[in-house]
């Protein structure tokens, strides 16, 4: 290339440089680099490092150190200024340098802070290079360290410095604490484990055509980085493949699961349904939205109905099914999904088998269930969780907390010394909320009581150590459907404990999932399943409003106490009392409520604290029994924090 051939592309770049400087103030957008010093103008740092030299990701360099001259540049560092301006004349010769055989060879020096680059020295460089598609610019960086603050992105920070020692990948920037580690599960390595050379240049290579292909389907048109796309993308699909996949068979891989990006990229991923869905109005809208006269439903259980009472409730409620909906369903249920290779091939025999409608029914089967739905896109596919983000299943569970907070004043008019036992399950969405309704249920009618809160997830005794304690009135699991058994045998439910030491049942919450699965077939044969265009994955989290979930009473319950719980019921069901409108006072003395407004759904399902009146704690992954670890891994208050397990070697 010759000196009037580099003006020419110097032109073009300018030309660019215009466009997308008119582009960004039309979007109302800084259509300048951005500049580190300003950016830290009212930010605390702890300390600067020493990087060295690195092999900057081009993408990663957003912007300066200081002010000057960035209105030279516009964000990408495309030329602002007139070609016959000094500045052009060394944009000129730094093309000339790039494009000849010695190319441009000197580092950029530049900060480093949360991932992005800010040039000191070597602004035209940068401008050149970004201009010809250089995929990495080496630079002397300095890192400036962000004051740790506890908020995720600090956190997420703190974890890519770990990365980074180990791998030293830059591309890959988390926004979210615990990313780093579902991508190290993911591709066989452990937390600290050493990258070699072909590794690395592996990965690289891989991400660097992952990113290619999510770009070239628009994926920056979602809010969301490529590396966040690769983590749902690695959910599905083995690591392995992105070296073996054509561009073309790649890009195939990401439409399959596109909506699911979609929902994934929205600021609240999940809607939450707390009613029945319902059809178009109108009766030309019901023929038109109508959907088939006959299913086949299949359900995908993890256990077999004699090991657990869980399985046998949801089989019961496919019989159920089979009852109402006569010869509109033909319904069939599958057993022994106990491990992630067992539920993928249960599901893909339901759907060889012919299965139209496919519920998992249980949290620890919603990534076979993606995987599943992902590759049979047409078979409407539901796995019994809470708040997963993927739009090609649905979730569905139960607002138990309503039921709780019945047994809740029960066990509050029934405790004579004040002090009640809590057995809670395990420290996953929802569960906090059955505690707080609880509580909240016992003070209306002892405002004086005390809740004694023990996990049956962790080692020990609860109920014998309840009863040691002088606790008369405990609080277990809730009963897992109507059986008579369940409640008169005092192993779930609220009950009494005598002098004797007889046990004397109260009444407990349980599930109605025979209702359920009637609601959501009779939905999609209306039609009302289709309805709507909210990109978000739907979770169904219905309540005693919709027969789902109701409270079943002893006979031996005093007349009066049982007479109240049937007005709250009452009230329940009619959506007149809500357990959360009242003052609410947390443990550690904030006020949650002030009694002046409702819990949303989202609030009341996300709870991660406890009533003032609840002695006790949620425990933290290190200690719960390992049986129970899938299931908080799964559905976890504090699941994000959890560190993932190794997968597949890399």
């Amino acid at each position: 290339m010759n000196r009037t051939e580099a003006f020419d592309e110097y032109a073009r770049a300018l030309r660019a440089g215009q466009r997308e400087y008119k582009e960004l103030i039309s979007a109302g957008k800084e259509p300048y680099p951005a500049v580190l010093d300003d950016i830290l103008t009212d930010i605390s740092t702890e300390a600067t490092q020493n990087v060295g030299l690195v092999e900057i990701p081009t993408d990663q360099i957003i912007g300066t150190k200081s002010a000057g001259r960035i209105s030279a540049f516009t964000a990408s560092f495309l030329p602002l200024l007139d070609a016959d301006s000094e500045f052009a004349n060394k944009w000129v010769a730094l093309c000339l340098a790039n494009l000849s055989d010695e190319g441009i060879r000197e580092p950029i020096v530049c900060y480093e802070y949360l991932g992005n680059f800010y040039v000191q020295e070597g602004n035209k460089r940068v401008s050149v290079l970004k201009h010809f598609g250089a995929a990495r610019i080496p630079g002397n960086v300095t890192r400036v360290l962000p004051k740790q603050d506890g908020s995720p992105r600090v956190k997420a920070y703190n974890e890519f410095l770990d990365f980074y020692k180990a791998s030293g990948i830059y591309t890959v920037q988390f926004q979210r604490p615990g990313d780093y580690g579902k991508l190290l599960s993911a591709l066989g390595k452990e937390p600290g484990e050493g990258w070699t050379e072909r590794e690395r240049l592996t990965f690289t290579a891989y991400f660097q055509y992952f990113r290619d292909a999510f770009a070239a389907l628009n994926g920056n048109l979602l809010d969301m980085r490529p590396e966040d796309a690769l983590l749902l993308w690695l959910k599905v699909y083995p690591y392995r493949d992105l070296g073996k996949l054509s561009r073309d068979e790649l890009k195939k891989t990401l439409t399959a699961i596109w909506e699911d990006l979609t929902a994934l990229s929205q600021p609240e991923p999940v809607k939450v349904e707390t009613s029945t869905p319902k059809a178009k109005g109108g009766i030309l809208g019901r023929i038109i939205t109508a959907g088939p006269e006959h299913l086949n439903v299949a359900f995908i259980h993890q256990l077999d109905t004699e090991r657990s009472g869980w399985s046998k409730a949801h089989d019961e409620g496919r019989q159920y099914l089979e009852e109402v909906m006569g010869d509109a369903v033909t319904a069939r249920s599958y057993f022994g999904a106990d491990t992630q290779e067992q539920a993928e091939d249960a599901l893909e025999t339901a759907v060889s088998d012919g299965a139209q409608v496919v519920f998992s029914t249980t949290p620890q089967m919603s990534r076979a269930t993606l995987k599943a739905a992902v590759k049979y896109p047409k078979v409407r596919f539901l796995n019994c969780a809470v708040d997963i983000p993927y739009s090609s299943i649905r979730t569905y569970y139960g607002r138990l907390y309503e039921g709780k907070f019945i047994t809740g004043a029960i066990a509050g008019a029934m405790a004579s010394n004040d002090r009640i036992g809590y057995i809670a399950s395990y420290p996953i969405y929802g569960e906090p909320a059955s505690i707080n309704a609880f509580a909240l249920g016992a003070q209306i009618t002892n405002p004086r009581a005390r809740i004694a809160l023990r996990w049956s997830c962790q080692a020990g005794s609860p109920v014998a150590d309840f009863i040691k304690e002088g606790i008369r009135v405990i609080s277990n699991r809730e009963i897992p459907s109507q059986e008579q058994m369940y409640l008169d045998f005092c192993n779930y439910g609220t009950y009494q404990v005598g002098g004797d030491g007889i046990l004397t049942p109260l009444g407990s919450p349980c599930w109605m999932w025979g209702k359920f699965y009637e609601k959501v077939i009779r939905s999609i044969m209306s039609g009302a399943w289709e309805s709507g265009k909210d990109p978000r994955a739907v979770n169904y989290w219905w309540g005693m409003d919709t027969g789902v979930i109701d409270v079943k009473l002893s006979d031996k319950l005093p007349e009066g106490i049982k007479t109240l719980a049937e007005v709250l019921r009452s009230g329940l069901r009619g959506g007149t009392i809500d357990p959360f409108l009242r003052q609410i006072r947390a443990q550690d003395g904030t006020i949650k409520n002030d009694g002046t407004r409702s819990f949303t759904p989202d609030e009341i399902l996300h709870m991660d604290w406890l009533c003032e009146n609840v002695e006790g704690s949620i425990p933290g992954f290190d200690e719960i029994l390992p049986i129970s670890r899938a299931m908080v891994r799964a559905l976890g208050v504090y699941r994000d924090e959890i560190p993932a397990e190794k997968e597949a070697p890399l």
